[in-house]
């Protein structure tokens, strides 16, 4: 680690690639990620010994280990509690030790979205995933997480997104209409299903980097959410459309993101017919409120439901949620708990983005039944699920400051929740996840630690030297389009709901 810190302070070192990055770092035997005992990178030359662990690192102690209880579970047999079925009841404070690995572990595949995704306005590709589905998560280094990317998500939008939707400056470009919204996954690996206990069906939402301008960017109007004959539950009209609008022309979005998902998950279901599956949907800021609404969705059609013809077997939803906004009315709330969606929303106390919308009228105000029932108040909005309240001040490697960008992002988040035994417990790193992970994409973490800000970027940003010196930008391998099934596996979505519910 010592080399790790001279590298950063000696402005003569090359500067590493994230990918070069995270292999140097996981060939050490410390335990950045929450599996300690599997690799999470593949070997390399390349190593970096750790002996000066505690002097870059003061405040990581071995004596916390002592302190903190592991849950000797096997986590096949709880898998149900983790996921929600009790509410998280006696999980959170203290907060259970499997529970925390499988935050934090969807919260790594929200952050693969981020890491993914091609933000470049001076790249043709700006808007894509820069990664093809066979090589997504190897190329990321979660190729030992025993998961199978089965389709990317693209989406359009009828309203103007301009902070959250990336377009190329560029003449030439892949889609005039699509961003990548994120990817459909599924536990693949034998080993890993055992371990969980089922096979797992993820999906994972592309969120917002930028703090709040999109909030802004959105009408917070309430809009019938018209999955069910009920006009009464409604959700944000910026979310609506985002999440069913599609565009006829682009060979990416001619199906909605809605379409997308649900044709995608139906499609797995009855490949694996007579498993133990679960489906769990994850997103950050954003890409939680999608989270969320394709939950709403995927149970409210019933698409969880299997009958095979001896007996009828509910899936369980759940979304693990980071710093989400509200998403739907006090109505949609009540038919989401009545459904049986099971929602933890992971929040940072001093983040703003989950107090929104409904700033007056929301789920802590003593009349809001009333208000919504008697006058259909436009702008009443309720969260759904458990919430676990984080604080970053109590973390004693940030810096103390106001800066609402770094309280949103995505993997403080996630070091805050390694650090969080409890309330008025003190914080300390259970899984010594790697703190220079918080500067990814921002300034959070303080200088003592010797950690670039914004550090995460392709090598040469992309830019590679041909065998006669040159430097260029290579082609990438085509952008992977709508599978050809998709319209097949939508309509079937479509006559089971008709059938069961006489709705669509």
């Amino acid at each position: 680690m010592a080399t790790l810190q001279s590298s950063f302070c000696n402005p003569t070192n090359k500067i590493q690639s994230s990918q070069q990055f995270f292999t140097t770092l996981n060939s050490t035997k410390t335990r950045n990620l929450i599996f300690s005992n599997k690799k999470c990178f593949p070997k390399q030359s390349t190593v970096i010994k750790c002996s000066t662990i505690p002097s870059l690192y003061p405040e990581i102690q071995e004596t916390d280990e002592e302190q903190f209880l592991d849950d000797t579970r096997p986590v096949n047999e709880i898998w149900r509690e983790l996921h929600g079925c009790n509410n998280w009841e006696g999980l959170l404070d203290p907060i259970n030790s499997h529970l925390r690995n499988e935050i934090i572990r969807y919260g790594e595949m929200a952050q693969a979205c981020y890491d993914s995704f091609d933000f470049d306005p001076h790249s043709k590709y700006c808007g894509t995933c820069k990664y093809q589905g066979v090589h997504f998560f190897e190329r990321l280094g979660m190729a030992d997480r025993g998961y199978t990317l089965t389709r990317h998500l693209y989406a359009t939008s009828n309203i103007n997104l301009p902070n959250f939707f990336q377009k190329s400056r560029l003449s030439s470009i892949w889609s005039q209409h699509a961003n990548w919204m994120g990817y459909v996954a599924v536990a693949t690996d034998e080993e890993e299903i055992r371990r969980l206990g089922r096979r797992d069906i993820v999906v994972a939402w592309r969120g917002t980097v930028t703090y709040l301008e999109w909030i802004h960017d959105l009408k917070d109007i309430l809009h019938p959410a018209h999955f069910r004959n009920d006009p009464s539950i409604k959700i944000e009209s910026g979310f609506f459309d985002l999440y069913t609008t599609k565009e006829k022309t682009c060979k990416y979005c001619a199906f909605s993101a809605r379409e997308q998902v649900l044709a995608e998950i139906r499609r797995i279901i009855h490949r694996y017919p007579g498993e133990n599956l679960s489906i769990t949907i994850t997103g950050h800021s954003l890409g939680a409120a999608l989270a969320l609404l394709s939950a709403y969705d995927i149970a409210e059609v019933e698409l969880n439901v299997v009958d095979d013809g001896e007996a009828t077997t509910k899936i369980p939803i759940t979304v693990f949620s980071f710093s989400g906004p509200r998403v739907g009315n006090l109505k949609f709330k009540e038919r989401c708990d009545e459904l049986g969606i099971k929602v933890l929303r992971v929040i940072n106390v001093h983040d703003k983005v989950p107090t929104v919308p409904g700033i007056i009228t929301n789920e802590k105000f003593q009349y809001q039944k009333y208000i919504e029932d008697s006058i259909s108040f436009p702008w009443s909005y309720a969260h759904v699920g458990v919430e676990l309240p984080l604080d970053h001040t109590q973390s004693p490697f940030l810096k103390n400051i106001n800066d609402m960008r770094c309280a949103h992002n995505l993997e403080a988040h996630l070091h805050l929740v390694d650090g969080y035994h409890g309330k008025d417990r003190r914080f300390f790193l259970a899984t010594k996840r790697d703190i220079a992970l918080v500067n990814k994409s921002c300034d959070f973490l303080k200088s003592d630690y010797g950690v670039p800000p914004y550090w995460w970027q392709d090598e040469h940003k992309g830019m590679v030297r041909t065998s006669d010196g040159r430097w260029m930008l290579p082609e990438r391998p085509r952008v992977e389009a709508l599978p050809a099934d998709t319209a097949h596996h939508f309509d079937q979505v479509i006559k089971y709901s008709r059938a069961k519910l006489h709705l669509l």
